[in-house]
């Protein structure tokens, strides 16, 4: 069976609460950043790299302690793939947010409307985590 790796990110910037950055697929559907990784690449480098070519977003500060993997399969020409997605957590101070081809919209939502636009269960999941992360550092926003 076909294996791929993917790394993505879970942005976010604080206002007066924590928002969170969606993007619109050309298929439809609402995911966070996401791609794969180019030979000898680390999984940050990938990251930053996808960051930027997907959104523009070239300020970003990793959250320590956090790496989030989820894995699915999909078809593809009739096969099955087994996909891996290994996200981190990235805060931006950046506001503004240039979109590559391959998306067509984007949102900065608050938690709950975050959780409610992502089309899939595991990054629902994923922002869940990330949330929760979050108010270790952030009590006041429980």
């Amino acid at each position: 069976m076909p294996r791929e790796k993917s790394c993505g990110a879970v942005v976010f910037r604080r206002n007066r609460e924590t928002e969170y950055l969606l993007l619109q697929y050309e298929a439809g559907h609402w995911d966070l950043v996401k791609g794969h990784g180019r030979r000898s690449e680390k999984e940050v480098e990938t990251v930053l790299r996808e960051l930027e070519e997907e959104t523009g977003i070239t300020d970003a500060r990793f959250v320590p302690e956090f790496r989030e993997g989820v894995h699915y399969f999909f078809r593809r020409r009739g096969h099955t793939v087994y996909k891996e997605v290994i996200y981190y957590l990235i805060e931006t101070r950046q506001h503004d947010v240039v979109l590559s081809d391959e998306h067509i919209d984007y949102r900065w939502l608050p938690y709950r409307q975050a959780i409610r636009a992502i089309t899939f269960r595991n990054s629902q999941e994923v922002v869940r985590k990330a949330q929760e992360r979050l108010q270790q550092e952030i009590p006041s926003e429980r």
